[in-house]
C-alpha cells in the first residue's frame, strides 16, 4: 500500500520537478524571468479562478482559513524559540522562519489532495491556499526584506504583489456569483493559466534547484526539516481537535500540514536577496523528505489511527 500511495501521489510531482531540473541543465533558463511570470501570473490567476468558484460554504471556509492561520503561528513560534536559543544570524533567522512557517499548499497540496482525496480535498485545499498566499505575499515578502542583505521598506513590496488583489477580487465575484464568468473572452485565459500553475510551478522549482548549490541538511537546516515535516502535521492534528475538524476534512488539513516549504519561499527569497541558498536548500530536501512522509502518513489516516480524522 506504502509503495501505491507514494506511485500515485507523490511521485508525478517529483518527475515534473525532475524534468525542471533536467531542462535547466541543459537549456540554462533565465530564472529571474520564471519567479516573475510565477509569483505575477501563474499564482494570482490560479487564486482569482479557484477561490471565486469554489462551493465551499463560507462557515467552514472561515473556519479553513482560521485553521490556517493557527498552524501558521504555531510554526511561527516553535522557529522563533528555536532561533532564539541557537543565536543564528539574521539571514538565516529570518530563512528558517520563512522555510517552517509558509508551506507549499499550492503546486504541492492542490495535486496531493486531488490524487489523495475526493473532490472536497480540492475544494478545501483552495482556501488553504488563498490564506498562505495571502499570509506569504504579506508576512512572508516582510521576513524575506528583513532577512535581506540589500533591506528596504517592506509596505511598497507587498503592496506590489498581485496575490493578494486577486484573493479580494474572488471574495467580491463570490458575493456577486461571479458573473466574470460570462465574459468567456476574459474567463477562458484565465481559467488556462490557473490551469497551468502546478506544472509550471513545479518546473521552475526544478530549475531553481538546478541553479542552487545546496549545503548538506544538517545543523540549523536540518531543524528546519524537522520543524516543517513533523512539527506541521502535529500541530495539524492537535488544531483539528480544537477547530472540531472530523472525518475527510481532518485528514485532508493534516496531510497538508505535512507539505514541504512552499516553493514561493525561495522566489521570494530570491526576488528580495535574502539568504535563497538557504531557502532553496529548505524546499529541496522537504520536497524530497515529504515524498515520504506523506506516504506514511496518508497510509495511518487511511488505517484510522488518528480517530477523528479517518478519510
Amino acid at each position: 500500500m506504502l509503495f501505491q500511495i507514494f506511485v500515485d501521489v507523490c511521485l508525478p510531482i517529483l518527475i515534473l520537478i525532475g524534468l525542471g531540473w533536467g531542462l535547466d541543465r541543459l537549456f540554462a533558463f533565465d530564472l529571474k524571468t520564471l519567479v516573475k511570470l510565477n509569483l505575477y501570473l501563474f499564482v494570482p490567476a490560479f487564486i482569482l479562478v479557484r477561490l471565486s468558484t469554489s462551493n465551499l460554504s463560507g462557515v467552514i471556509g472561515l473556519k479553513v482559513v482560521a485553521f490556517t492561520v493557527s498552524v501558521i503561528l504555531s510554526m511561527g513560534a516553535i522557529s522563533w524559540i528555536v532561533c532564539a536559543i541557537r543565536r543564528q544570524p539574521p539571514g538565516e533567522r529570518y530563512a528558517m522562519k520563512l522555510s517552517t512557517m509558509i508551506y507549499n499548499c499550492g503546486n504541492w497540496g492542490i495535486p496531493l489532495m486531488a490524487l489523495a482525496f475526493s473532490e472536497l480535498g480540492a475544494v478545501i485545499q483552495v482556501f488553504v491556499l488563498a490564506t498562505m498566499n495571502l499570509t506569504g505575499f504579506s508576512l512572508g515578502v516582510f521576513l524575506a526584506n528583513a532577512g535581506s542583505s540589500e533591506r528596504k521598506g517592506w509596505l511598497l513590496p507587498i503592496l506590489k504583489q498581485p496575490s493578494p488583489y486577486a484573493i479580494l477580487t474572488a471574495l467580491i465575484l463570490r458575493a456577486f456569483d461571479n458573473p466574470l464568468e460570462e465574459v468567456i473572452f476574459v474567463w477562458t485565459p484565465l481559467n488556462y493559466l490557473a490551469d497551468s500553475l502546478v506544472a509550471f510551478a513545479l518546473l521552475t522549482l526544478g530549475v531553481q534547484l538546478s541553479k542552487t548549490n545546496p549545503p548538506p541538511p544538517r545543523g540549523n537546516l536540518g531543524i528546519t526539516l524537522i520543524i516543517r515535516l513533523l512539527g506541521g502535521p502535529l500541530v495539524a492534528t492537535g488544531l483539528t481537535r480544537v477547530f472540531g475538524f472530523e472525518g475527510e476534512t481532518a485528514a485532508i488539513l493534516i496531510l497538508g500540514a505535512a507539505a514541504p516549504t512552499a516553493v514561493n519561499t525561495a522566489l521570494l527569497a530570491h526576488e528580495f536577496k535574502a539568504d535563497h541558498r538557504f531557502a532553496a536548500a529548505a524546499v529541496l530536501y522537504s520536497t524530497l523528505i515529504a515524498a515520504v512522509v506523506v506516504t506514511l502518513l496518508l497510509a495511518v489516516l487511511r488505517a484510522g489511527w488518528i480517530p477523528w480524522a479517518v478519510p
